[in-house]
């Protein structure tokens, strides 16, 4: 029989709390910084997405949010009828453009301190800006937040806040995305390649006009992007205005909301909503951040595939691993990366495009939580373009490789010989080449013999088609890869520039 443990032993033994965390490090160890951060976009890739920090932030929300409250009552205070009910001061004015101009990472940090008290983020603000106006009259005071519900104050915030992500990040970053590829596109507009349908040898292309297509795709995605007019609500309640009639019945409370939103805070207006602002172009900047998220992973992938074909060599960096066991690696982790981190964006958009534009009656929460994930949407997608952008950078065409692959594919000049055949009524002339090539490589010799037993073929057309190799079987593909990259400059889309200053300095 075995000897019964002593009470200390079975304490030994059981996994108290000291024991049962001690793979941990104790919470005195742990610090604020990158290393121990929850997401890896704040984490591992916070270098890469801090750009959007001061746009998509929690800081940067609350940040924006002061510059619509204040923005709101300035316009209030100039209104020829409403602002005979405010008197401003000068110095109140000055303050209020200031924050309108830029919010200090200060009052940010103590709108959340009030947070604490109001649980409640907007009013949070509003209580904060009062005191900042401390000195004006309660007349001033009175009309922070003016017939205002928190989504007339969220939905111009998340308005302006995705609208400068875009133009100041996204945008530009797509920007260089397309100039990289053009500038491929061009250097390899002559690179004849063997192209691979299902995988299988197919009828040759050039390297320059491959990458084209990628850049002709994104150039059409990123001005679908651009167009998207970003839209906000500032028409209380459940969106008709009811107390700003009883207010002031007499005013167009709709014209002047659009006023205020269009020429005030740069977005545009949604004339008819619930409480809420409905979404719609949300939706739609979702799937567009999607789309250009699909092509961009299909690229990435097409651009390992090569490698792995050996069409492209990767740049080697001194000190770098590629394997923890096999020294020889060299690894296209920066397109792996970035497939990662664009399935990521594509996935969190498509299901932020479906979640955000239903909502129960005039309103409820749950858009409140989504919205919130915007950051990681965005933020995936800037993380892997960019990622994408570095392993375009570390490649070079292997030209050698490339040519060597296609140089003894005759029967891609199959296509070619049983086209021309066709052209003088040879009604058998894909059977003939079927015949000779399907599940075969062929010579130079046998294509030959087979065109030169076809004597429909004028005899001045069959020489010229004997000067034909597989690597000058192109057709347009190197005019294509030059002039479509030309089409899409020209009818390019610029962002327009944003009228109000970034919000706090990061």
């Amino acid at each position: 029989m075995a000897k019964p443990r002593s009470d200390s032993e079975v304490r030994r033994q059981r996994p108290s709390k000291e024991r049962g965390s001690a793979s941990r490090l104790p919470a005195s160890a742990l610090a604020d910084g990158p290393l121990w951060a929850l997401s890896p976009l704040d984490g591992r890739y916070g270098v890469h997405s801090e750009a959007l920090k001061p746009y998509l932030s929690e800081g940067a929300l609350f940040s924006y949010r002061v510059k619509v409250e204040a923005a709101w009552l300035l316009f209030l205070a100039e209104h020829p009828e409403v602002g005979s009910k405010i008197d401003l001061t000068a110095k109140g004015r000055k303050t209020l453009e200031a924050l309108v101009s830029e919010v200090p990472v200060s009052a940010v940090e103590a709108i959340k301190a009030f947070e604490k008290t109001t649980n409640h983020d907007v009013k949070a603000v509003e209580y904060w800006l009062r005191d900042v106006l401390e000195g004006e009259s309660n007349k001033v005071k009175a009309h922070i937040h003016f017939a205002c519900t928190s989504e007339d104050i969220n939905s111009c915030s998340w308005a302006m806040m995705l609208k400068d992500a875009r133009d100041e990040v996204l945008l530009p970053t797509m920007n260089n995305l397309l100039s990289t590829l053009e500038s491929m596109s061009h250097r390899w507009s002559n690179l004849p390649m063997m192209s691979r349908t299902h995988g299988q040898p197919a009828t040759p292309t050039t390297l320059g006009k491959e990458v084209s297509v990628f850049a002709h795709r994104l150039q059409r995605l990123k001005e679908q992007l651009a167009e998207i007019k970003p839209e906000g609500k500032m028409s209380g309640a459940v969106g008709n205005y009811n107390a700003h009639k009883v207010a002031w019945p007499k005013l167009a409370w709709p014209e002047i909301s659009r006023e205020f939103i269009e020429e005030k805070l740069g977005v545009s207006q949604n004339p008819l909503t619930t409480q809420i602002e409905s979404h719609d172009w949300i939706a739609a900047y979702c799937n567009s951040l999607a789309d250009i998220s699909t092509v961009a992973i299909g690229l990435a992938q097409d651009m390992w595939g090569y490698i792995s074909l050996g069409y492209f060599k990767l740049a080697v960096k001194k000190g770098e691993v590629g394997s923890s066991t096999m020294p020889h690696k060299v690894n296209p982790i920066d397109f792996e990366g970035a497939e990662g981190h664009l399935l990521m964006a594509r996935s969190v958009a498509r299901q932020l495009s479906e979640k955000l534009p239903i909502s129960r009656f005039q309103r409820d929460l749950s858009d409140s939580t989504s919205l919130r994930n915007l950051a990681t949407m965005c933020g995936h997608a800037l993380v892997g373009l960019r990622s994408l952008i570095k392993g375009l950078n570390k490649i070079s065409a292997d030209e050698k490789r490339i040519h060597e692959d296609l140089k003894d594919s005759w029967e891609l000049l199959g296509e070619a010989a049983q086209t021309l055949m066709r052209k003088y009524g040879v009604a058998d002339a894909y059977e003939r080449l079927k015949s000779a090539s399907r599940g075969k490589q062929i010579d130079a010799k046998t294509l030959h013999s087979i065109v030169n037993k076809c004597t429909d073929i004028p005899d001045v057309e069959r020489k010229a088609f004997m000067k034909l190799t597989p690597s000058s079987y192109l057709g347009f593909a190197s005019e294509l890869a030059l002039s479509l990259t030309k089409a899409d400059k020209s009818r390019d889309v610029s962002p327009k520039k944003v009228r109000h200053k970034k919000g706090g300095k990061r």
